[in-house]
């Protein structure tokens, strides 16, 4: 099962871990607990994924100084927030910070199972699309700037043409430059290379 499933739980209270614990395992989860917020944070160089539920009531270090600690460091793990009876506003304040979820105690137990398999579902999502940007960029790094030329006509709709005489050379040399821009970028089709400009975030800068 890889990392990207594992939940990683965060209370003071050892009663409350086991019960989680026990539910998420029931559920088929990878479970990793910890007594503190700053025994996770020890941890977090190593953990590779997966998504945190945790109290926001704790000592030392809260939920809310948590959120901001991973944030800092910029770790994009979802954090669901439980609270206790109330906790509203700190509640809301996670959310702002950042929480991917609150839920409040006593939770319901398909409650949690779902809030924390959206977390996981999300987290392998946004994982999935940062590996995907970071191969674009790679391919981009591949052009020459004559090719980025040609591929920023091209993304902008431009026909070969007119990107020709903006550049001030042949329709064909630029008919063999976009056939080395598909080839470097691996891109089957125009619009393929429109995609994987929108993930790279070019239009941006158009």
């Amino acid at each position: 099962m890889p990392d990207s499933t594992v939940v990683h739980v965060i209370d003071d209270d050892e009663a409350v871990r086991d019960s989680l614990q026990f539910l998420l395992a029931s559920a088929r989860l990878r479970v990793a607990t910890y007594d503190s917020a700053m025994s996770f944070l020890t941890a977090l160089p190593a953990i590779k994924g997966g998504c945190v539920v945790t109290d926001v009531r704790m000592p030392q270090i809260s939920g809310i100084e948590l959120l901001r600690k991973l944030k800092a460091s910029g770790s994009d793990l979802p954090v669901i927030i439980m609270t206790g009876h109330g906790d509203i506003s700190l509640a809301v304040e996670a959310m702002k910070e950042g929480a991917a979820d609150f839920l409040e105690k006593p939770y319901d137990d398909e409650a949690l199972l779902k809030a924390v398999r959206t977390a996981l579902d999300r987290y392998t999502r946004d994982a999935k699309r940062e590996a995907e940007k970071s191969q674009i960029r790679e391919r981009l790094a591949l052009l020459s700037q004559r090719e980025r030329e040609v591929l920023e006509g091209l993304i902008a709709g431009r026909a070969n043409k007119v990107i020709a005489a903006d550049l001030d050379i042949s329709p064909r040399t630029v008919e063999i430059y976009r056939a080395h821009v598909m080839t470097k970028m691996a891109a089957d089709s125009l619009s393929d290379l429109v995609r994987m400009s929108l993930i790279a975030g070019l239009f941006e800068k158009n």
